[in-house]
Protein backbone atom coordinates (compact mmCIF):
# COMPACT_ATOMS: atom_id res chain seq x y z
CA UNK A 1 0.00 0.00 0.00
CA UNK A 2 1.40 3.46 -0.84
CA UNK A 3 2.79 5.31 2.14
CA UNK A 4 1.08 8.60 1.27
CA UNK A 5 -2.33 7.49 2.53
CA UNK A 6 -3.53 4.51 4.51
CA UNK A 7 -7.17 3.62 5.08
CA UNK A 8 -8.60 3.97 8.52
CA UNK A 9 -11.58 2.07 9.91
CA UNK A 10 -14.01 4.68 8.55
CA UNK A 11 -12.76 4.24 4.98
CA UNK A 12 -12.78 0.45 5.28
CA UNK A 13 -16.35 0.52 6.65
CA UNK A 14 -17.44 2.82 3.80
CA UNK A 15 -15.95 0.44 1.21
CA UNK A 16 -17.48 -2.61 2.91
CA UNK A 17 -20.95 -1.05 2.99
CA UNK A 18 -20.63 0.04 -0.65
CA UNK A 19 -19.74 -3.49 -1.81
CA UNK A 20 -22.57 -4.95 0.28
CA UNK A 21 -24.98 -2.44 -1.31
CA UNK A 22 -23.84 -3.49 -4.78
CA UNK A 23 -24.46 -7.15 -3.90
CA UNK A 24 -27.92 -6.38 -2.47
CA UNK A 25 -28.94 -4.45 -5.60
CA UNK A 26 -27.87 -7.34 -7.83
CA UNK A 27 -29.65 -9.91 -5.64
CA UNK A 28 -32.90 -7.95 -5.78
CA UNK A 29 -32.60 -7.27 -9.53
CA UNK A 30 -32.54 -3.49 -8.99
CA UNK A 31 -30.27 -3.16 -12.00
CA UNK A 32 -31.01 0.52 -12.71
CA UNK A 33 -29.89 1.43 -9.19
CA UNK A 34 -26.90 -0.92 -9.57
CA UNK A 35 -25.88 0.85 -12.77
CA UNK A 36 -25.99 4.19 -10.91
CA UNK A 37 -23.05 2.91 -8.81
CA UNK A 38 -20.81 3.14 -11.91
CA UNK A 39 -18.95 6.14 -13.31
CA UNK A 40 -19.62 7.28 -16.89
CA UNK A 41 -16.20 5.92 -17.96
CA UNK A 42 -16.71 2.58 -16.20
CA UNK A 43 -15.55 -0.86 -17.32
CA UNK A 44 -16.95 -4.24 -16.29
CA UNK A 45 -14.96 -7.35 -17.21
CA UNK A 46 -15.15 -11.09 -16.74
CA UNK A 47 -12.04 -12.71 -18.24
CA UNK A 48 -12.07 -16.40 -19.19
CA UNK A 49 -10.91 -18.81 -16.54
CA UNK A 50 -7.88 -20.03 -18.49
CA UNK A 51 -6.08 -16.69 -18.98
CA UNK A 52 -3.30 -15.19 -16.91
CA UNK A 53 -3.70 -12.03 -14.84
CA UNK A 54 -2.11 -9.85 -17.54
CA UNK A 55 -4.69 -10.56 -20.23
CA UNK A 56 -6.80 -7.72 -21.56
CA UNK A 57 -9.91 -7.56 -23.75
CA UNK A 58 -7.65 -6.20 -26.49
CA UNK A 59 -5.52 -9.37 -26.65
CA UNK A 60 -7.97 -12.05 -25.44
CA UNK A 61 -11.60 -13.04 -25.83
CA UNK A 62 -13.44 -12.22 -22.58
CA UNK A 63 -16.75 -13.59 -21.34
CA UNK A 64 -17.75 -9.97 -20.71
CA UNK A 65 -15.90 -6.75 -21.58
CA UNK A 66 -18.38 -3.89 -21.21
CA UNK A 67 -17.97 -0.15 -21.09
CA UNK A 68 -20.68 2.02 -19.54
CA UNK A 69 -22.79 2.07 -22.72
CA UNK A 70 -22.72 -1.73 -23.02
CA UNK A 71 -23.51 -2.07 -19.31
CA UNK A 72 -26.55 0.11 -19.85
CA UNK A 73 -27.63 -2.07 -22.79
CA UNK A 74 -27.11 -5.21 -20.67
CA UNK A 75 -29.31 -3.79 -17.91
CA UNK A 76 -32.04 -2.84 -20.42
CA UNK A 77 -31.92 -6.30 -22.03
CA UNK A 78 -32.06 -8.16 -18.70
CA UNK A 79 -35.07 -6.08 -17.67
CA UNK A 80 -37.18 -7.30 -20.60
CA UNK A 81 -39.31 -10.42 -20.77
CA UNK A 82 -37.60 -11.23 -24.05
CA UNK A 83 -34.38 -11.97 -22.12
CA UNK A 84 -35.32 -15.66 -22.19
CA UNK A 85 -32.28 -16.84 -20.21
CA UNK A 86 -33.45 -14.69 -17.29
CA UNK A 87 -37.22 -14.82 -17.56
CA UNK A 88 -38.36 -15.74 -15.08
CA UNK A 89 -35.40 -14.26 -13.24
CA UNK A 90 -32.87 -16.34 -11.41
CA UNK A 91 -32.77 -16.13 -7.65
CA UNK A 92 -29.41 -14.71 -6.66
CA UNK A 93 -27.29 -14.38 -3.55
CA UNK A 94 -23.94 -12.61 -3.70
CA UNK A 95 -21.62 -13.08 -0.73
CA UNK A 96 -18.69 -10.67 -0.51
CA UNK A 97 -15.81 -11.11 1.93
CA UNK A 98 -12.06 -10.72 2.48
CA UNK A 99 -12.24 -7.07 1.43
CA UNK A 100 -8.83 -5.42 1.14
CA UNK A 101 -7.96 -1.87 0.20
CA UNK A 102 -4.77 -2.24 -1.82
CA UNK A 103 -4.19 1.35 -2.84
CA UNK A 104 -5.70 4.64 -1.71
CA UNK A 105 -5.36 8.17 -3.06
CA UNK A 106 -7.46 11.28 -2.65
CA UNK A 107 -9.48 10.47 -5.80
CA UNK A 108 -9.65 6.67 -6.04
CA UNK A 109 -8.77 3.34 -4.52
CA UNK A 110 -7.96 -0.20 -5.60
CA UNK A 111 -9.97 -2.82 -3.73
CA UNK A 112 -10.14 -6.58 -3.96
CA UNK A 113 -12.70 -8.91 -2.43
CA UNK A 114 -13.60 -12.58 -2.56
CA UNK A 115 -17.07 -13.52 -3.76
CA UNK A 116 -19.49 -16.37 -4.15
CA UNK A 117 -22.57 -15.84 -6.26
CA UNK A 118 -25.30 -18.47 -5.99
CA UNK A 119 -27.84 -18.62 -8.80
CA UNK A 120 -30.97 -20.77 -8.55
CA UNK A 121 -33.12 -21.34 -11.62
CA UNK A 122 -35.22 -24.20 -12.92
CA UNK A 123 -34.45 -26.38 -9.90
CA UNK A 124 -30.67 -26.03 -10.27
CA UNK A 125 -28.35 -24.01 -8.06
CA UNK A 126 -24.98 -22.96 -9.48
CA UNK A 127 -22.14 -21.36 -7.55
CA UNK A 128 -19.76 -18.89 -9.16
CA UNK A 129 -16.68 -18.25 -7.02
CA UNK A 130 -13.83 -15.84 -7.46
CA UNK A 131 -12.26 -12.49 -6.77
CA UNK A 132 -13.38 -8.98 -7.57
CA UNK A 133 -10.82 -6.32 -8.48
CA UNK A 134 -12.31 -2.84 -8.19
CA UNK A 135 -11.08 0.62 -9.01
CA UNK A 136 -13.37 2.87 -6.96
CA UNK A 137 -13.64 6.59 -7.63
CA UNK A 138 -14.04 8.87 -4.62
CA UNK A 139 -16.56 11.45 -5.82
CA UNK A 140 -18.62 14.22 -4.22
CA UNK A 141 -21.60 11.83 -4.46
CA UNK A 142 -19.67 9.08 -2.64
CA UNK A 143 -17.95 5.99 -3.98
CA UNK A 144 -18.49 4.97 -7.61
CA UNK A 145 -17.16 1.98 -9.53
CA UNK A 146 -14.70 3.00 -12.24
CA UNK A 147 -13.81 -0.60 -13.05
CA UNK A 148 -14.78 -4.05 -11.87
CA UNK A 149 -13.07 -7.24 -12.95
CA UNK A 150 -14.51 -10.59 -11.87
CA UNK A 151 -11.88 -13.32 -11.80
CA UNK A 152 -13.62 -16.70 -11.66
CA UNK A 153 -11.79 -19.31 -9.57
CA UNK A 154 -13.22 -22.16 -11.61
CA UNK A 155 -11.82 -24.49 -14.25
CA UNK A 156 -14.48 -23.26 -16.64
CA UNK A 157 -18.17 -22.50 -16.83
CA UNK A 158 -19.21 -26.14 -16.93
CA UNK A 159 -21.70 -27.28 -15.70
CA UNK A 160 -23.03 -23.70 -15.71
CA UNK A 161 -22.54 -23.28 -19.44
CA UNK A 162 -23.01 -19.50 -19.54
CA UNK A 163 -23.22 -16.32 -17.53
CA UNK A 164 -26.68 -14.81 -17.94
CA UNK A 165 -26.55 -12.85 -14.69
CA UNK A 166 -24.35 -10.01 -13.47
CA UNK A 167 -21.63 -11.29 -11.21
Amino acid sequence: MPEHTSPGPDVYFQVQQFLFLEAALLDSWQLDKWLDLYTQDAEYQVPPTDLDENSTPENSLYYIADDRQRLNERVLRLGKKTAHSEFPRSRLRHLVSNIRILELTATEMAVEAAFVCYRSKDGVTDAFIGRYDYRLARTEQGLKIRSKRCHLDMDGLRPHGRISIIL
